[in-house]
C-alpha cells in the first residue's frame, strides 16, 4: 500500500486537488484510513491510465466518466471468463467435448 505522499512525489505533476476530484469522480478508489487514503497497486496503474487518457488522447472529464466504468465492466466480463474457462477445464472429457459440441453448433 502506498500512502498519498508517496503518489504524488511517484506523478511530480499530479496536483492533491486533482487527485482528490478523481476519487470524489469515481475514478479511483483508494481504502481510506485515519491517517488518509491508502493506494494499491492497481490505483498507481489507473492514475497512470487516467493520466495518458487526460494528456495524450486529450479526453475530458465527460469522457471519462464514460469511459472508465465501461474499461472496468470489460475487465470484470474477462474476469468471469477465466473463471467459466477454468470451470470448464476441470469438467471431465465429455463433457468438455458436449460444451465445445454445443457451441460450435451455434456459430
Amino acid at each position: 500500500m502506498r500512502d498519498e505522499e508517496d503518489i504524488l512525489g511517484t506523478f511530480s505533476d499530479l496536483r492533491r486537488e486533482t487527485l482528490h476530484v478523481w476519487i470524489d469522480r469515481g475514478w479511483l478508489a483508494p481504502e481510506r484510513s485515519v491517517e488518509g487514503y491508502q493506494f494499491q497497486e492497481i490505483d498507481v496503474a489507473r492514475i497512470r491510465l487516467i493520466r495518458e487518457f487526460r494528456t495524450e488522447l486529450e479526453l475530458d472529464e465527460d469522457a471519462l466518466d464514460v469511459i472508465l466504468p465501461l474499461l472496468d465492466q470489460v475487465h470484470g466480463l474477462r474476469r468471469e471468463l477465466h473463471r467459466l474457462a477454468e470451470a470448464v477445464s476441470a469438467q471431465p472429457v465429455e463433457i468438455r467435448a458436449q460444451i465445445a459440441a454445443s457451441l460450435a453448433a451455434k456459430k
